[in-house]
This record gives C-alpha cells, sequence and structure tokens, in this order.
C-alpha cells in the first residue's frame, strides 16, 4: 500500500512518474467527460422537437400582493405594501400637478421647481448635508415633476428607515429652493436647449408633437433661454405652494417594515401637515389636432439618412377599444409583424420600423408610425407606411397574426407584476388618474376576447389616414423621388434656437 508522509508532504513518486500518472488521469477524465457528452448529445437529438411542436402550459393567474390603503385626516392618501425579501424600503409621492399647467412665457418652470425640490436643500439641511448623509448610508431621495404628475421617491436599508424618511419629508414638506441651486439647474437647461437639435430622431419627435397638438399647447411646448430668463425663485415657490398640500398627495410605501410601526412613522411626519381647503382641480388643456395632414421637412444637410414619422391623434387607455387596438400593435410591430416583414425584410428599407397606437390616461395620445431610412427611399419609405396602415383597414387579419399579437401580449402580462414596487406603482397610478385598482385585469379579458374582425373594425374606425401628418428630418436635396410626389406642399420647418435676447430691429 502507497503512504503519504503528511508532515513532509513528499511523494513517493518519482518527478517523471508523477507527469506520467497525471497525463493518464487527465486522459481517462477526458473520455469519461466526451462519452458523457456524447450520450447526453444523442439523446437531445433523438428528442428534439420541431418549435412548432412545443407544448406550453398556460400562464399561471397572477394575484395581486397584499396591500393597505388608507386616509389621514389632512386629506394624504396612504398605500402600504410589504415585502420582506430584502431590508430595503422604497417609497414614492405623487403630487397632482404637472408642465401642462404652468403659464406658456414661463415654460419649464414645473421641471425647474421638480429638480431644485431636492437639490435646494431642505429648511434644516443644506443639498450638500443632505447628500452626505444620503451617500453615508447607500441611499436616496429624488423628485421630479412632468407633464402630468410631479414625484417624489425614496430608497433605504430598513434600518436606516426613519433617518431617510425624516429627509424625504423635510424635502416634501421645507424645501428651501436655495438660489445658488436653482441658477445651477438653469445653467444645466440652457445645456441641454443648446444641444437639443444634436439628435435627429428627437428633433422628429418633437416636432411632430407640435404638429399634432399645435406649437402652443402644453402638451407640445418646449424651454426657451427666453422662458427660463423669465423664472424667478418667486415663481418656483409660488408653483410648489399652489400644489403640495398633503390633500394633493398619494404616497405609497413598499418593503420591508413593520406596519404599525410604518404608519406611526408616517403618522409623525405628515400627520400635522395642514390641507390647503381651498385647492382646485386642474382644467385639462383641450386637445385638437392642430394639422389634419400634410407634409413637413426639417432639412438637415449633414445627414445620410431620414428620420421619418407620421402621425396623427389618438386617444386615451379608458377607451373600451384599446385592447383591440393594442391588438393592432401587435400585429403591426416586432418580430414577425407587417411592418418589420414588409419594410424592412422584403424591401430591405429600413432596419427598425414600427407603428403604435399610443394612448394617455386623460387626454388623447397619438398614433405615429416611422423609423429611419436612407436619404434616397425616404418617398418610398412613406408610401409603404401609408399602403400597410390601410391595408388594416380593408384586409382581415390571419388568425396567426391574430394569435401571435395576442399570445405576445399575454404571455409578457407577467411583466406588469415583476416585483411588488412595480405593482404598487400601478396601483397609485390608476388611482391618480380615476381608473379602477382592477383595470390591467380588465384589459387582459378583454385581450383575450378580441377577434380579428375587431382589430379591422376599430382599424377602420381609428386610424385616419387623410389625417396623417407626414414629418420628415433630412438632407431635402438628396431625396431621389421628391416629397411634392406626397404632397403639392411641402413645408419647412425652422428649428434654429431662439437667442436668450430678441435681436435689434432696424
Amino acid at each position: 500500500m502507497l503512504r503519504f508522509d503528511l508532515k513532509s508532504k513528499k511523494s513517493p513518486f518519482s518527478k517523471g512518474q508523477r507527469f506520467v500518472f497525471t497525463l493518464v488521469v487527465v486522459v481517462a477524465c477526458l473520455l469519461v467527460s466526451f462519452n458523457f457528452s456524447t450520450t447526453n448529445f444523442s439523446l437531445a437529438a433523438t428528442a428534439a422537437k420541431h418549435y412548432t411542436e412545443l407544448k406550453f402550459s398556460p400562464v399561471s393567474e397572477i394575484k395581486l400582493p397584499k396591500y393597505e390603503r388608507y386616509v389621514l385626516e389632512n386629506g394624504l392618501v396612504v398605500y402600504l405594501m410589504e415585502d420582506h425579501e430584502l431590508p430595503l424600503v422604497t417609497g414614492t409621492a405623487l403630487v397632482r400637478t404637472g408642465s401642462r399647467w404652468e403659464q406658456a412665457e414661463k415654460t419649464g418652470l414645473a421641471s425647474l421647481v421638480g429638480s431644485t425640490l431636492r437639490s435646494g436643500g431642505t429648511q434644516k439641511h443644506s443639498a450638500n448635508e443632505l447628500n452626505e448623509i444620503l451617500e453615508q448610508r447607500a441611499a436616496a431621495v429624488e423628485t421630479d415633476i412632468g407633464e402630468a404628475a410631479g414625484s417624489a421617491s425614496f430608497e433605504a436599508l430598513s434600518e436606516d428607515l426613519e433617518t431617510v424618511f425624516g429627509l424625504f419629508t423635510e424635502v416634501l414638506r421645507e424645501p428651501a429652493f436655495a438660489q445658488e441651486k436653482l441658477d445651477l439647474d438653469k445653467t444645466q437647461i440652457r445645456g441641454s436647449i443648446a444641444r437639443r437639435n444634436d439628435n435627429p430622431n428627437s428633433i422628429a419627435s418633437r416636432e411632430l408633437r407640435k404638429l399634432i397638438y399645435g406649437k402652443e399647447s402644453p402638451l407640445a411646448r418646449t424651454v426657451e433661454y427666453a422662458t427660463l430668463d423669465q423664472i424667478s425663485r418667486a415663481d418656483v415657490l409660488k408653483f410648489y405652494q399652489q400644489y403640495f398640500h398633503p390633500n394633493n398627495l398619494i404616497l405609497g410605501i413598499v418593503g420591508d417594515f413593520d406596519p404599525q410601526q410604518m404608519r406611526s412613522l408616517i403618522q409623525s411626519k405628515f400627520g400635522d401637515w395642514k390641507p390647503n381647503l381651498q385647492i382646485a382641480k386642474n382644467q385639462l388643456p383641450e386637445v385638437t389636432q392642430a394639422n389634419l395632414g400634410g407634409v413637413f421637412v426639417v432639412n438637415q444637410p449633414q445627414l445620410t439618412q431620414s428620420s421619418v414619422l407620421i402621425g396623427h391623434l389618438g386617444g386615451k387607455f379608458n377607451n373600451p377599444d384599446y385592447p383591440a387596438l393594442d391588438v393592432m400593435n401587435g400585429v403591426l410591430n416586432g418580430f414577425g409583424g407587417r411592418l418589420f416583414n414588409e419594410l424592412r425584410s422584403r424591401q430591405g428599407l429600413a432596419y427598425s420600423v414600427y407603428g403604435m397606437w399610443s394612448p394617455r390616461f386623460d387626454y388623447p395620445g397619438t398614433f405615429v408610425a416611422g423609423g429611419q431610412t436612407r436619404t434616397e427611399t425616404t418617398v418610398q419609405f412613406i408610401k409603404s407606411l401609408q399602403t400597410e396602415i390601410k391595408r388594416l383597414q380593408t384586409q382581415n387579419i390571419t388568425a396567426k397574426e391574430l394569435n401571435n399579437s395576442k399570445d405576445s401580449t399575454l404571455n409578457s402580462f407577467v411583466f406588469n407584476f415583476q416585483n411588488p414596487s412595480q405593482t404598487l406603482s400601478r396601483l397609485m397610478r390608476y388611482e391618480y388618474y380615476g381608473y379602477p385598482a382592477d383595470f390591467l385585469f380588465r384589459y387582459q379579458k378583454a385581450i383575450t376576447a378580441t377577434t380579428a374582425a375587431d382589430v379591422k373594425r376599430v382599424a377602420r374606425k381609428y386610424l385616419k389616414p387623410e389625417k396623417l401628418v407626414t414629418l420628415v428630418v433630412g438632407n431635402q436635396t438628396a431625396i431621389k423621388e421628391p416629397l411634392t410626389n406626397l404632397s403639392a406642399q411641402v413645408t419647412n420647418i425652422d428649428i434654429t434656437i431662439p437667442n436668450s435676447q430678441p435681436a435689434a430691429k432696424n
């Protein structure tokens, strides 16, 4: 019997013998591994099936996690949802405000309030102090105001919840709006104005909204140097004081917390915040389509391809026909969709192309189709888009198209509930816009019930080829087939950025 001296760690084999022994072991292992792999490969090859033969079990029913909703005496709506998987707590406050209610001459005010609410510090902590405290705890507090809503959020380890929640409350209730931070944010916005024409796709998206909603519409206005110069710290304070009240907020918290302690913490931090009983519900701006058709171009001689968008006014999520319109989206888009198959695969006109009915919660959204194509094929690309839109109205979709679209939508439904935080955010947003809490489940059932006849019906009812606004951002002189083949009149759009100060008149 061979023995090893454990103390000396010497082997009874010579160096040459050890090499031979090691080589034999390695070869043996390789042979065994190869034989095992070959056997598995053979079995796998025997069991392989064509993808059309694969069977999948139906998606399991999705149920909402347990949550609690209650209202404080001052009108603050609170949602609580426990999640003890990780020692984290996150929260968001939705504020009923938005840039669509700012004055036109002060465009950019809401966004500035949203950023300096956090960056400007609080009455008790400067911005730098806030940053230091949060960084030490790997926590965050962020704020923002968009087109239709304002928000403030926090994220913290469970052990730091009380400290971070206290800072979050300060930011909401006692912002300082420090002048130096306000000036810094305005400088950053000026930088974004200067760069806004760098990306042709961004130009196309921005200008199409103006063409559909109207350049003076609060849904399409853009901040300019002049409007930014009109905004003072007093304006920021006034805007904040108009909207930030407990009876104008919805607070949602999810994570690793004790419910009773969380309710006590919310009461201690928000319970004494006085409501504004005179707060008025904002009237939504009237929405009509500004241009009922037409061809428009932003001439960019340096470009070698065109960014093309065509679109018109759309609808809302709560339209009973929205599920059928969403199935229509599936027929148009994605791998195997009509636009991909025809414009990309068959005609080779674009690498990416899409057409989308995109509703909004409380005002009409848009229907937009487009993509990027070679400069010389611009008109052919536009005509092909128009053809596919009209084909939806005149021809029935196939059973395969219907089933693929519905299956894709229903199978991706689970991704609306990937985590409790996402689920709670959806519940809060439905309340914010006055939608039922089970809206998404109603939508799911309606998708299941959608037929090919429904898709053709909604395409004929809601798609308006005669009202499509066509926008091209590209090198107009290099377009092989002239844009006048689409319309006798082609309107040029000037995207020159106005100076801060108006030019002197001669």
